[in-house]
Formats: C-alpha cells, structure tokens, sequence
C-alpha cells in the first residue's frame, strides 16, 4: 500500500474515511429516479440522470432545491417550496435504491484496510438513515465502524465538524488519518481538518474535474490505493 503510506509519513494511516456518494457507490440512477418522481409529481418536467449527477454532493436539501430552480444556482427556490419537495422527495428516495452499485476497486481497498486493521468510517452529507441500509445492500455492511451523515451534526461538508468527530472518536491524530472523496467540498473538509485526501477521478464534482482542487492526490479506481 505505497501510495497510503506516502500520504502518512511512510506508516499505513490509522483511520481512513470515505464520503459515500460518488466515492463508494454511484448513486445517480437512483437519486435521479426519485427527484424526476418528485418534480413529476408537482408538474414539472423530469430533471434527467445528467443534470443530477451535476447538482449531487451538498445534501438532499440542496439537490432539490437545485431540481426545482432546474440549475445548480438555487437562490430563488423559497423555502416553502423546499420543505413540501424535500418531504416527499426522502419519502419516494426510501423505496429508490435498486439502481445504486458499488464502484470498482472499492471492495479489494476495504477489504486490504479491514485486514490490515485500519479504522473506517464514512462521512457523507446524505441524510443518515439512507447510509447503513445502502452498506448493507452493496455488501459494505461490515466494514464501518462510524457512519456520520449530512444531518448526524448541525454541519455538513466542507466543514470539517464530522471528520474531527471521528477522529476524536477514534483517537487518531489528523497526521494518521486520510478522507477519501470525490468533490470540493471533501476537499475543502479534508484540508480544513489537515488530513490528506485522496480524491476519485470518477465522482460527481459538479462537472469539473476533482484536479482542480488540488488534493494530495488522484486516482481513477480505488484499487491504485493498494
């Protein structure tokens, strides 16, 4: 595990966290699903799988609030529109997840971390109660010791507030430690936490490339890792 190693100062890190959505499992065709559903329903016209995998990343409060605005510029969708779309939204999303697989390169990395005794924890900004049920669907289950989600704390990625909640959980120091995401805001977490980052080539990042934000290093399959 080289490239691990190099990140951390020659030794394996002792926690590693992931972001969930577009990291681990591609979540798009399902996400997609439930916000045409959603808009259909209020009688608009269905978004597409395209236009979401850009709007993806800040939370489900934001996604459909970028669904009704039909952008990823949302500052005109009032918040009596967001509450009833977001309600119905997670009610349609808690039954919309045949779609979702995992990545590849994912489980070989888990498993090799998991064997070697590395923490693990996923920090997504998707709301809580989805994450575990996903796990347990795309055989993932097993591996995560914490599970914090975009409404466990008051803050959500970019803010750091959750990475530092697991590593003082784990008692592991931001130098024994790495975030592995696909977008800014893992990014912008990862540097405001001081932990490196790892970030997928793959992911969804708003349609720019994860390059562009600098982290401490890229990959196109988690598999590199090894």
């Amino acid at each position: 595990m080289k490239p691990l190693r190099a990140l951390c100062g020659g030794e394996l890190p002792r926690l590693v966290m992931f972001d969930l959505d577009g990291t681990l499992i591609d979540s798009v065709p399902d996400l997609a699903a439930a916000v045409d559903r959603m808009l259909v329903e209020l009688g608009r016209p269905p978004a597409g799988v395209e236009k979401v995998r850009d709007w993806v990343g800040n939370g489900a409060r934001v996604l459909v609030r970028r669904a009704l605005a039909d952008d990823i510029d949302h500052a005109g969708v009032s918040e009596t529109q967001t509450e009833q779309a977001l309600a119905r939204f997670l009610d349609i999303y808690a039954d919309c997840h045949h779609l979702t697989a995992l990545y590849p390169g994912v489980h070989e990395l888990l498993e090799a971390l998991s064997t070697a005794a590395v923490e693990l924890a996923v920090v997504t900004n998707k709301p809580e109660r989805f994450v575990a049920p996903l796990l347990e669907q795309v055989g993932l289950g097993g591996y995560f010791r914490w599970i914090i989600g975009g409404d466990t704390l008051p803050q959500q990625k970019p803010d750091p507030a959750a990475l530092l909640q697991v590593m003082h959980l784990a008692g592991v120091e931001a130098a024994q430690s790495l975030f592995v995401g696909d977008s800014r805001n893992d990014v912008l977490a990862a540097r405001a936490a001081g932990v490196p980052c790892v970030a997928v080539s793959y992911g969804y990042n708003h349609g720019r490339p994860i390059a562009e934000e600098e982290p401490n290093l890229v990959v196109d399959n988690l598999a590199e890792l090894l």
